[in-house]
């Protein structure tokens, strides 16, 4: 009994957990105040201004639409369809042969943003699709004087002209004729010039802006391809034809038929290519839609305009003489909503 009673006294002394010491209080602390940060304002940044200066660069582009390893359109003949050695060559339907090294390895596009050029406006891409035996430089630039009346038509435009076939007498689209080809081409013309404007934030409008093809001569079959097969005709505002209706008169009235709400087209002409501008009249007039034949007072859409020029003898100046001196300077400046307005540098 002793033993059971010392037991039953030792248990009860024992702690548990129930049971345990009290913890000893903790000390308070003193409060220290809280130094706030001060708030930091992100830096302003700078807005898209207008280029001080004109810009432009040769680039040798990816989309190019040489060199051209495919057939034919719709045919099975390959395009390189002469070889000498290793060099490989196209013989045209003149019967000439254009080797490949020498006349489609020229990848570069000609660039070109004037002073002033301000992408935080409405602004306008402009494909120029130069014509036979031409080069970028000598006809293009200097003889044609492509850029300067992109500039002096005081519109708000990125111009961009690829190399097609090098001082050839050939039209040939290289690969323009591969389906969505030229929306590819297209693409890669809207990075290359945000990177000549400088400024990444600029991309969004380049690759909004809506596009006007302006075709002179031989440049008539990449446009047309362009616009049957190319995969940006949602892009197209508008065409401009000069003395470039050679043929693929039912491409072009397609297009028009189908985008004449949003789009115009403006056909200007020598005897050179009379019959071609009639038929594709005809081809408008049997879808009731209506066109004027002459110049009109601007180029909105649903125009379509047909301009008789003169003879033979004026196609070879025709970029820079057609109904004027500068037609192409007159057409761009006919655009409604593009213009740079007075606070353009040096206007």
């Amino acid at each position: 009994m002793k033993r059971r009673a010392l037991l039953l006294l030792g248990a009860l002394l024992m702690p548990t957990a129930a049971h345990a010491l009290p913890k000893a209080p903790r000390k308070r602390q003193s409060k220290k105040p809280v130094v706030k940060a001060a708030a930091v304002r992100p830096a302003t940044a700078k807005p898209m201004a207008p280029l001080a200066a004109a810009k432009t660069d040769l680039v040798a582009f990816n989309a190019s639409p040489f060199p051209y390893r495919g057939f034919l359109p719709d045919s099975r003949k390959p395009f390189l369809d002469k070889s000498d050695g290793k060099r490989r060559g196209h013989s045209t339907f003149r019967g000439d042969v254009y080797w490949e090294d020498a006349t489609y390895s020229d990848r570069r596009s000609l660039l070109y943003l004037p002073q002033g050029f301000d992408p935080s406006k409405p602004m306008l891409l402009v494909l120029y699709l130069h014509g036979n035996g031409a080069t970028l430089e000598r006809d293009v630039v200097a003889r044609q004087g492509v850029p300067r009346q992109v500039a002096e038509s005081g519109q708000n435009i990125a111009l961009v002209a690829p190399q097609f076939a090098v001082d050839a007498a050939d039209s040939s689209a290289g690969n323009f004729w591969r389906g969505g080809h030229f929306a590819k081409f297209l693409d890669e013309s809207v990075e290359r010039l945000m990177r000549l404007y400088g400024d990444s934030r600029a991309g969004r409008s380049f690759n909004l802006a809506p596009l006007v093809i302006v075709a002179y001569s031989g440049g008539y079959l990449p446009a047309a391809y362009a616009l049957e097969r190319g995969g940006a005709n949602h892009r197209v505002k508008g065409v401009v034809l000069m003395d470039a209706l050679y043929g693929e008169e039912p491409k072009f009235a397609t297009w028009f038929a189908a985008r004449r709400k949003q789009a115009f087209l403006l056909s200007a002409f020598t005897e050179s290519t009379r019959q071609e501008n009639a038929t594709l009249q005809d081809l408008l007039a049997k879808r009731r839609i209506p066109f004027v034949r002459g110049l009109p007072r601007s180029l909105t859409p649903g125009t379509a305009a047909f301009v008789p020029t003169g003879g033979l003898e004026m196609h070879g100046d025709f970029v820079t003489r057609a109904w004027g001196p500068d037609p192409l300077k007159q057409a761009l400046a006919m655009i409604p909503g593009y213009a740079l307005g007075r606070d353009k540098k040096g206007a």
